[in-house]
């Protein structure tokens, strides 16, 4: 069994795509990489038709979108790994951190392991994003009594038997926030590790909007709501 599925879920990501798998295949850990393709049509199929001759990728072409949640759920019904990481396929975010990220979880130190882009200082972000993240982050902490500093990180890291027997409802950007909701309520031990952040704009590809964050903040209080209600 590898020791680290690294899950990376791609729409219309032709101009970094390449870059991305050679930064993943860099890292000095015994990984499987699981590609999820959302249907794209800039030529990211056709890329990924080539890497996998390479023998070293298991490649998910979905026939028609389902959002970045819904590929990341496919990508983790298909990982063999012990540790599943999530790496997205923009240039933001570098793999060469994958060691730091995992070390908390084979140490026993953690269950599961954030990657915080606020531990080192404010990170290079439109005030939009910025502000967007600090209110989702500091609701989540208020309603889960929770200490996070980056609840919408996209390096996710966790043993892949925590995720098991969980059943998921979201497959929009805001699985993120699911996720981290049900990792709080098995009370899973999380630790949070600094990596640097290298934005990119809509302009180059980012697929982050505005509404997304409402989006999130709704899904805050619908699963607030329905577990007290549960609990009562």
């Amino acid at each position: 069994m590898k020791l680290l599925s690294v899950i990376i879920p791609v729409y219309n990501e032709a101009p970094t795509l390449a870059t991305v798998l050679q930064a993943v295949r860099a890292v000095p850990l015994d990984l499987e990489i699981v590609v999820v393709d959302g249907a794209s049509t800039d030529g990211t199929r056709e890329i990924l038709q080539r890497e996998e001759q390479r023998g070293d990728l298991l490649v998910i072409y979905q026939k028609t979108r389902n959002g970045r949640g819904g590929a990341l759920r496919e990508g983790m019904a298909a990982a063999r790994g012990q540790i599943i990481i999530f790496q997205d396929a923009d240039l933001e975010l570098d793999p060469a951190c994958f060691p730091d990220l995992v070390r908390p979880i084979q140490q026993s130190e953690a269950d599961v392991v954030f990657g915080s882009r606020f531990l080192r200082g404010r990170p290079n972000m439109t005030p939009l994003q910025y502000w967007g993240n600090r209110t989702v982050t500091g609701i989540l902490n208020i309603f889960w009594n929770a200490r996070l500093t980056d609840a919408e990180t996209c390096y996710q890291v966790f043993r892949r038997e925590i995720t098991s027997p969980m059943r998921f409802d979201r497959s929009d950007m805001s699985f993120t926030v699911e996720l981290t909701l049900r990792f709080l309520r098995a009370r899973c031990r999380i630790a949070e590790v600094p990596v640097d952040y290298f934005p990119r704009s809509h302009q180059e590809g980012k697929k982050l909007y505005w509404s997304d964050g409402f989006v999130s903040l709704w899904v805050l209080v619908k699963y607030r709501i329905k577990w007290l209600l549960k609990e009562s």
